[in-house]
C-alpha cells in the first residue's frame, strides 16, 4: 500500500548546516498492516511520517501510495488523496478552539467533494460515540481532558473514511491510563476495521501486539521485528 523507495529528506535553513532528517529509507508497508516505527526524539520518525502522509516532499527517491507518486499529481489531487485516503494523528493538540468536538470531527469533510452534509454531521457523532465521546460532542477542546482530546483527533481522522491511518507520537503529554486508553483505541481500530496503520513512538511498552516494529535512528532503518502473534 506504502512504499519507500531509497528516500531521503534534507533540510537546508538559510543560516545553518544542512540537517538529514531521512537517510536513503526504503521501505513498503501492506494494506492492513500495522507498523510501528520506534526511536528516539530526532531520529527522524515525524518526518518520516511526514512523508508518508504526502505533506513533506523527498528531496531524493520517491513515496509510493499504491503504486502513485503524489509529487507527481496536481496539487488538488494531491490534496484530495491526503484529505480523502489518509488519516493524520498529529504529535500535538490541534483541535480549533472555537469549535465544538463534533464541529472539529467534521472539519475535514468540508474541503473535499461531499461538503459538510447531514451524512457528515451523522458520521461524526457515530465516531464520537466510538470513541467514548457520544454525550460530549457539544463540548469545547477547553472543556475536555488532554485524553478526551485526544480522541476527538483519533475520530477526526476516521471521518473521511481513509485507507491508512499515521499517528505521530499519539500519547505525547498524556498520563498513564490516557495513554494506555488511546492505545487501546487505535489497536481496536486497526483490528475491527481492518485499516492500515503506521505509529511513531520513543516507547517501546507502546508498541502493540501484531505490529511489525520499525527502528530508526540517525534517520536511517536500524532494524525491523515481524509482528509477533496476538495473545
Amino acid at each position: 500500500m506504502l512504499a519507500f523507495r531509497d528516500v531521503t529528506k534534507i533540510y537546508k535553513p538559510s543560516d545553518q548546516a544542512a540537517v538529514t532528517a531521512v537517510d536513503g529509507v526504503t521501505m513498503t508497508v501492506d494494506r492492513g498492516e500495522f507498523v510501528a516505527v520506534l526511536g528516539r526524539s530526532g531520529s527522524g520518525k515525524t518526518t518520516l511520517l511526514s512523508l508518508a502522509a504526502g505533506l513533506t516532499r523527498p528531496t531524493r527517491g520517491a513515496v509510493l501510495f499504491e503504486g502513485v507518486d503524489p509529487w507527481t499529481l496536481p496539487d488538488r489531487e494531491r490534496s484530495l488523496l491526503r484529505n480523502q485516503r489518509t488519516g493524520f494523528v498529529f504529535q500535538f493538540p490541534s483541535l480549533l478552539p472555537a469549535l465544538t468536538a463534533l464541529e472539529n470531527v467534521v472539519l475535514p469533510t468540508t474541503f473535499g467533494p461531499r461538503g459538510q452534509s447531514g451524512r457528515a454531521r451523522e458520521r461524526g457523532e457515530e465516531l464520537l460515540a466510538r470513541v467514548g465521546l457520544g454525550d460530549r460532542r457539544a463540548a469545547l477542546p477547553r472543556q475536555l481532558s488532554a485524553g478526551q482530546q485526544q480522541r476527538v483527533v483519533i475520530a477526526r481522522a476516521l471521518v473521511n473514511e481513509p485507507e491508512i491511518l499515521l499517528a505521530d507520537e499519539a500519547t505525547t503529554g498524556l498520563d498513564e491510563q490516557s495513554e494506555a486508553e488511546i492505545m487501546a483505541l487505535i489497536r481496536e481500530i486497526h483490528g475491527h476495521g481492518g485499516l492500515t496503520v503506521v505509529l511513531v513512538t520513543h516507547a517501546r511498552h507502546l508498541v502493540t501486539q501484531g505490529a511489525r516494529v520499525v527502528e530508526m535512528a540517525n534517520g536511517r532503518l536500524s532494524s525491523a521485528e515481524e509482528p509477533a502473534d496476538p495473545p
